[in-house]
């Protein structure tokens, strides 16, 4: 007997599918009804079902999500959706899922119950047939050499998975995840399974075909996890879209970032700021290893990217050196390479349209990261062109045409921004400060203040909290 399960949070819409349907003629029995997609997993943890009607849109759990908890959950539950509207992509997504047919509710109207349940008590005959039961996640894989996972680095969109790729009856296949599927073969059947996978590749956008060996002696629940957390880290910076197949072993350790370390991020803004890694290939390369190697999280990732960018943009935004745009999302480490690869080809246009040398435009960025990281030290242009072994005339001259500023208009320029910070933000004194923007002279401060504000410090001060 065929135990039947309704779904449906219209209660007359349930009780007239129980009543009015000839259960018995094709050896179906109901046993349950709930209102939502909650209350149909409570009730099939108490009781078995083998087969469950349910409703798409529903309240606290909809039918699309009470699928997938149930496809995971018990792989042997057949499933057919109720649908209102014949809406052709929720249809495709429960299909998708696994359901095995689906009811208009108009058919129900029209009173086509018998050829309904015919079709229905067709196709779980022919499925009872091919299905195998499959294995508890607490199980320990003793049969299968290789797992192979099927993995999407897009989060967004919904794929069509490739679920019924064989049908040989000892094949294990679950969904992973929402990005992630999953299956395992037996040795003779591992070759077809491989090139059926590497063939549905075209399908799932962003993908990576796993091929995990060390597999035997583990849990299926284990291998789920590791493929989980293999996605979230070493995934992320090994996906390439020109090599979609990966071989991996389990007993390669996942690699986890640490929260990463603030000299780390410094040496990586100072390579981004004062090497010329966009015209020289060995800066580029060393660049692109000091942010591998730290194996950021994606949200790490985005923000020293994001302070990169916002600093780039203060400083040179206003300057013939020009600006540059933000990446503003990315699912994997390829695509932000990609971004830092259009990013360097932006930086080298705009230093194409001066008149100056990449040296030279590298050592006017120099000189601009030397004063602003050390406001304390009062640096000269004769000072800094000697460091940068270039002469005193020839830099102030590069200097005001790049950046806009002659270099000690420039220097005041930060330093009285500094103090503006300083100002609103702490209650230290007008000579504290001071000190702390390269001005042992408080008056002197004031009057530089004054003459780029039209204010002194503490009316600056008094007038911005005011405000």
């Amino acid at each position: 007997m065929i135990k039947v399960l309704i779904v449906d949070d219209d209660k007359l819409v349930r009780k007239g599918i129980s009543s009015a349907m000839p259960w018995n003629e094709f050896n179906m029995e109901v046993v349950g009804e709930a209102s939502n997609g909650a209350k149909a997993l409570d009730f099939l943890k108490t009781q078995p079902v083998d087969l469950m009607l349910t409703d798409l849109a529903m309240p606290v759990m909809s039918g699309i999500e009470l699928m997938r908890a149930a496809r995971q959950l018990y792989p042997e539950l057949h499933i057919v959706v109720l649908t209102l509207h014949q809406d052709f992509d929720y249809i495709q997504e429960a299909l998708r899922l696994g359901a095995i047919d689906y009811i208009a509710k108009v058919q129900l109207e029209k009173e086509q119950f018998e050829h309904v349940l015919q079709r229905i008590h067709t196709r779980i005959s022919g499925l009872t047939n091919t299905i195998r039961k499959m294995p508890s996640q607490n199980e320990i894989n003793v049969h299968y050499p290789h797992v192979y996972a099927l993995v999407s680095q897009d989060r967004k969109s919904d794929h069509k998975w490739p679920m019924e790729i064989t049908a040989h009856e000892d094949e294990i296949r679950w969904e992973v995840e929402r990005n992630s599927c999953m299956w395992a073969a037996p040795p003779s059947e591992e070759d077809q399974l491989f090139h059926q996978l590497e063939e549905s590749l075209h399908q799932v956008p962003h993908r990576t075909l796993l091929v995990l060996s060390d597999v035997q002696e583990r849990t299926w629940s284990q291998i789920k996890n590791w493929i989980i957390n293999y996605t979230e880290t070493s995934l992320f910076y090994a996906y390439n879209p020109n090599n979609q197949v990966i071989a991996v072993s389990m007993n390669e350790k996942n690699a986890c970032s640490n929260e990463p370390l603030d000299e780390d991020m410094d040496r990586i803004k100072k390579s981004w700021f004062q090497t010329p890694w966009t015209h020289h290939e060995s800066y580029y390369n060393q660049l692109i290893d000091q942010f591998i190697s730290l194996r950021l999280h994606k949200g790490q990732l985005m923000g020293l990217l994001y302070s990169i960018v916002m600093e780039w943009n203060h400083l040179f935004a206003q300057t013939t050196l020009g600006r540059i745009a933000m990446i503003h999302s990315f699912e994997s480490w390829y695509e932000v390479e990609e971004w830092i690869k259009q990013t360097a080809a932006s930086i080298r246009k705009a230093d194409g349209q001066t008149s100056y040398s990449p040296e030279i435009i590298d050592a006017v960025k120099k000189a601009v990261m030397i004063v602003q990281q050390d406001l304390e030290q009062a640096y000269t242009a004769s000072g800094l062109s000697q460091q940068l072994n270039i002469s005193r005339s020839y830099f102030s001259q590069c200097f005001k045409d790049l950046m806009g500023k002659t270099f000690n208009e420039y220097s005041r320029f930060i330093r009285v921004e500094k103090s503006k910070e300083y100002l609103l933000n702490t209650n230290n004194t007008i000579f504290w400060i001071a000190e702390r923007v390269g001005y042992t002279d408080e008056k002197y401060f004031s009057r530089i203040f004054r003459e780029l504000t039209g204010l002194l410090p503490s009316e600056y001060r008094q007038q911005g909290r005011g405000n």
